[in-house]
């Protein structure tokens, strides 16, 4: 079997329009998703509601999720809301 690595650099000021595009990818995509999240330092609620929605869309087509180089401020947020489970972390 072939995997297909989806990688994208999220920005801060148009995350919630990147996590849509990258959800519109989602069907030719095998394997695993990697976002990196070097320029995010804030998360806004619709940011999470992306993440969320995100998460249960590659949960149900067997997807991986990489969350790269997330701050500690995101991280924390993250874990509040109980979305820290649903990804894998890398630096």
């Amino acid at each position: 079997m072939t995997e297909t690595v989806i990688s994208m650099d999220i920005d801060e000021r148009r995350a919630t329009a990147a996590l849509q595009e990258l959800s519109d990818k989602l069907d030719a995509a095998s394997g695993k998703i990697i976002l990196d999240f070097a320029a995010v330092h804030r998360i806004h609620a619709s940011v999470l509601r992306g993440l969320e929605e995100l998460a249960h869309a590659a949960d149900q087509k067997g997807l991986a999720i990489v969350l790269r180089c997330v701050g500690l401020n995101a991280y924390r947020v993250l874990k509040l809301v109980r979305l820290t489970r649903r990804f894998s972390f890398e630096n």
